[in-house]
């Protein structure tokens, strides 16, 4: 535990290096605080900090400034953090512009949060953890070839051709598509496999098409995304001459971003960060990610991350995130013809 005057002068390196870019001396916090102590005392604080590895220093004569536990620390003691509601009204008034299409929602989402936060903002499309069978139908395009359509949990259609050994004609696929989703509807591919028995040649291979489909469905990862805001990453101090920047560029050419530096688990529905080397992949120990979900646990989730230097803005960042997840959720909800209500001191009623 930190003593609170220690507290204080980590909290005031952190907030200057964040703002400036430039290491934080000893001299400016004697100048800018009224501790009540030397800066002699002040000094020997930074010390104390420096030595339990909260602050760093480029070089014996620079000043200091924070290390990934000081930046871990200072997280941690943000306690709650409400977006302001000016900011707010401003999420709340652009989302009601927009056509309720979940595609228009994500772009504007990733373009309005790279404007507030100046950092790189990917959003995921909602997905669910396993795709569920809604609808199934089967349509006829030559005497042994036939269109598998598939309706999936999360508003998703998927098609794919079929080849049959003989003849087969619309009245026996639409016989069929209406038996296999009466007997598949809200199922798994895993238990549309189990249940699979007593089917026909042409019913069985038409069962193995649409669980290769749902099985393909769900092997996919943070495809489909949203990214917005490279440039302000760019245009960052750090990253002027960062030849780790080929990296981050490569993965986002290969839309692999999110699938390389997301941990495999989140926890909750809360906002959580990623420092510095808390990040799995070696290459982004340079960055910070704040991330959170959003949509319905029990139909298909989303993510929604801020990507930028450890020197991060994180209060703003935090609270930004938090917000607009809790804004896209209750706009899913919609689509599953479900509400989630608005936080109590929210001004947005979307």
């Amino acid at each position: 535990m930190l003593s609170p005057r220690a507290e204080t002068i980590l909290k005031y390196i952190v907030g200057q290096y964040i703002a400036k870019a430039r290491p934080v001396p000893s001299q400016s916090i004697t100048d800018e605080y009224q501790l009540g102590v030397s800066s002699a005392t002040i000094r020997n604080e930074m010390a104390y900090l420096e030595q339990e590895g909260y602050i760093t220093r480029p070089h014996p004569s620079a000043g200091s400034v924070p290390s990934d536990k000081g930046y871990r620390h200072y997280v941690e003691s943000l306690g709650e953090i409400k977006l302001p509601l000016a900011e707010q009204r401003l999420v709340s008034h652009l989302f009601h512009q927009v056509e309720k299409e979940l595609d228009e929602w994500l772009h504007l989402a990733a373009t309005l949060m790279a404007q507030m936060v100046h950092n790189t903002v990917v959003v995921t499309i909602p997905k669910p953890k396993a795709s569920q069978l809604k609808h199934l139908e089967l349509v006829s395009l030559q005497d042994y070839v036939a269109l598998v359509s598939l309706i999936l949990s999360g508003i998703k259609v998927k098609q794919q051709l079929i080849t049959f050994s003989q003849m087969i004609d619309q009245a026996e696929l639409t016989a069929i598509a209406n038996k296999l989703t009466a007997n598949y509807s809200g199922l798994t591919s895993s238990q549309i496999t189990a249940k699979g028995s007593g089917l026909t040649s042409t019913e069985q291979q038409i069962t193995d098409s649409l669980v290769n489909i749902m099985e393909t469905e769900d092997d996919r990862e943070y495809e489909e995304q949203y990214l917005d805001g490279l440039h302000f990453m760019l245009s960052q101090p750090e990253f002027a001459h960062n030849q780790r920047m080929l990296t981050l560029m490569e993965l986002v050419e290969e839309r692999s971003l999110l699938k390389s530096i997301i941990p495999a688990e989140l926890a909750g529905n809360s906002v959580q960060v990623i420092i510095g080397k808390e990040n799995k992949l070696e290459a982004f120990h340079d960055y910070s990610l704040v991330i959170n979900r959003y949509g319905l646990p029990e139909e298909a989730i989303g993510t929604i991350s801020v990507i930028g230097p450890t020197r991060m803005p994180y209060a703003h960042t935090i609270a930004t995130v938090g917000y607009l997840s809790s804004v896209l959720s209750r706009l899913a909800a919609r689509l599953y013809g479900k509400e989630i209500p608005a936080e109590p001191d929210s001004d947005a009623n979307n």
